[in-house]
């Protein structure tokens, strides 16, 4: 099944596989020098402490070993915040080539993350609908919508190179884009696409989280209308036609310092791109009435004056 799929495409079973290299903990011992776990101290003003107020001596981060104690014990962080918080944090920390610093900030922030998402799709500020997104669309409509398309075409790239963190911050990034249309569609004067584009882009969003939390994404799923399970719905698909800015961010340089940046329509020509950089104020004022000697443009880069 997993060769099907593309993620093994050797003749061993095994041979595609990667796991975390190593999981790495604070080293905590007591006045005695007996190692303690991590569930044994408590953080105050005045340092680490053991829970009957004796002081701690905290070590280097090393590799999880049950002999120095620095385990967190999975099954407490499952019953406390369930399986896909634990997946989600781990999955967003770091690359399986790197080392993962476990932290209860990581674990306490994917569980912020999965709450939040939770009630933004279940309880939105603005009406989404499971309409075709139209041709027509306002400028953060039709942001949002291209960003839905380098979502997927990001995502499915990473988990393809087993880049999960970068899966994960790629998710939060469109998360916190929906977000901000759900709350600009909620006004009296919505622009075209709102609903369509947030309809979209959850139904997006939560089929690409759902290899890295697999029940809120089942859920949600079925909070979104859809028939069938999430498991059985096919992978999003980008369409390559939005994959690319319509406009470009320009830096404006003059004599080789920058003065500013301007934004262009992609490919736009050189004199265009001329005219635009010598709008900038502060151009006008470096060049003080002064025509430039030459003007270098290396399209959707740079503009530098020379004077």
């Amino acid at each position: 099944a997993l060769r099907d799929t593309g993620y093994l495409d050797v003749a061993e079973p095994f041979a595609g596989l990667r796991t975390q290299g190593m999981v790495v903990h604070e080293t905590y011992r007591d006045d005695a020098g007996a190692w303690l776990y991590p569930e044994d101290v408590i953080r105050t003003e005045a340092g680490v402490v053991t829970k009957d107020g004796r002081p701690v001596s905290v070590g280097r981060l090393e590799k999880m070993s049950k002999s120095k104690k620095n385990v967190v014990g999975l099954e407490t962080i499952v019953e406390t915040y369930g399986a896909d918080t634990a997946r989600l944090c781990l999955m967003s920390d770091s690359p399986p080539e790197r080392d993962l610093e476990w932290s209860d900030a990581g674990v306490e922030g994917a569980w912020r993350y999965l709450n939040r998402l939770w009630r933004l799709v279940t309880e939105p500020a603005a009406p989404f609908s499971p309409a075709p997104v139209p041709e027509a669309r306002g400028p953060r409509a039709d942001a949002a919508f291209r960003l839905v398309h380098k979502t997927i075409h990001g995502v499915t790239g990473d988990i393809e190179d087993f880049h999960f963190n970068r899966a994960v911050a790629r998710l939060r990034e469109l998360t916190n884009t929906l977000a901000d249309l759900d709350t600009a569609g909620a006004g009296t004067e919505a622009e075209p696409g709102v609903p369509e584009v947030l309809g979209f882009g959850w139904n997006v969003l939560v089929r690409l989280l759902a290899p890295i939390t697999p029940h809120i994404a089942e859920a949600l799923w079925q909070e979104l209308g859809q028939t069938g399970m999430i498991a059985d719905a096919p992978w999003p698909k980008a369409d390559s036609r939005w994959l690319v800015d319509e406009t470009v961010t320009v830096v404006v340089q003059v004599n080789g310092k920058k003065r500013g940046v301007i934004d262009l329509p992609r490919d736009s020509d050189d004199r265009a791109a001329e005219q635009a950089a010598r709008l900038v104020p502060a151009v006008e004022a470096a060049l003080d009435g002064r025509e430039p000697k030459r003007v270098i443009v290396v399209r959707n880069k740079i503009v530098n004056i020379v004077g």
